[in-house]
């Protein structure tokens, strides 16, 4: 049996972890963001965040990590579903998460070079005599390629609560007469909820600090606060407004993470009783 200070020691490498890279970090960007742009203590960057600049921003922020998320769980539900009824879907499920594994930079370049003038896209679209269209540097653009990559974050935790589905739960709805959509939004869909929270938290908090896509694919006429805190940090050298940013950045992270908390009671909340 292990003792109680055994156990405690084997948690002094986690803790030094959250304590540097975690703690650390997050104390750092709240000290700076007490300091104007000549170092000099003030709150002029929190009264500054409040200015109708920043909020419209911020709605604009939440705006697109809206869209992003909702059309990738609009993708992502149906195809986490298919994937459970096939037969070889751990390796369905695989392909799917390998370009994950690419680099976000290279991935965003092919793009580039998809959606340019003499693009496939734009090649394919003058063989039906359509003719060339500014696809590249659009909303349209920005939100495409931000679902294609965060689609993987999307179907990994939904696929799981549906592979942990009991589907005797599924036959008993329909032998009661329920249709399929009834099935499917009182059974299915309550009983991985807590898939569809992981995802939402998995795409719509790195959707709101997003930079280098809307430089690269919507050619800043996108900008978000991932975006500002850039412009803060690498063009006017703003560290206490970039940081002030970055404050409420977190606050609202933690905010979205708390409301798409997960409340599992157990194996029960897939239906598998134990």
């Amino acid at each position: 049996m292990e003792t109680k200070t055994t156990k405690t020691f084997y948690l002094i490498p986690y803790y030094v972890w959250i304590a540097l890279f975690v703690i650390a970090p997050i104390a750092l960007i709240a000290y700076y963001s007490f300091f104007d742009l000549h170092g000099n203590f003030t709150l002029e960057n929190y009264l500054n965040f409040f200015s109708s600049v920043y909020l419209k921003l911020t709605l604009s922020s939440f705006w697109y990590a809206f869209l992003i998320t909702f059309f990738t769980l609009v993708i992502a539900y149906p195809t986490a579903y298919l994937l459970t009824k096939t037969k070889h879907k751990q390796l369905w499920l695989l392909l799917i998460i390998i370009p994950s594994w690419i680099n976000l930079l290279l991935k965003t370049y092919a793009f580039i070079g998809i959606f340019g003038l003499y693009g496939p896209v734009n090649a394919f679209l003058n063989v039906f005599g359509i003719g060339e269209k500014q696809i590249l540097f659009t909303d349209f653009s920005f939100v495409f390629v931000a679902v294609y990559i965060f689609i993987p974050f999307m179907i990994l935790p939904i696929f799981n609560s549906l592979d942990k589905l009991n589907p005797s739960l599924i036959d008993a709805s329909r032998d009661l007469g329920a249709s399929s959509w009834t099935t499917f939004s009182k059974v299915i869909l309550p009983l991985t909820i807590n898939g569809v929270k992981a995802g939402i938290q998995a795409v719509f908090i790195p959707s709101l600090s997003l930079f280098m896509i809307t430089r690269l694919i919507a050619g800043n006429k996108v900008i978000t606060l991932g975006t500002a805190i850039e412009q803060q940090f690498l063009v006017t050298q703003n560290w206490g407004m970039g940081s002030t940013i970055a404050v409420f950045l977190i606050i609202f992270m933690v905010i979205i993470m708390i409301i798409t908390g997960q409340r599992d009671k157990g194996a029960t909340s897939n239906g598998n009783n134990k």
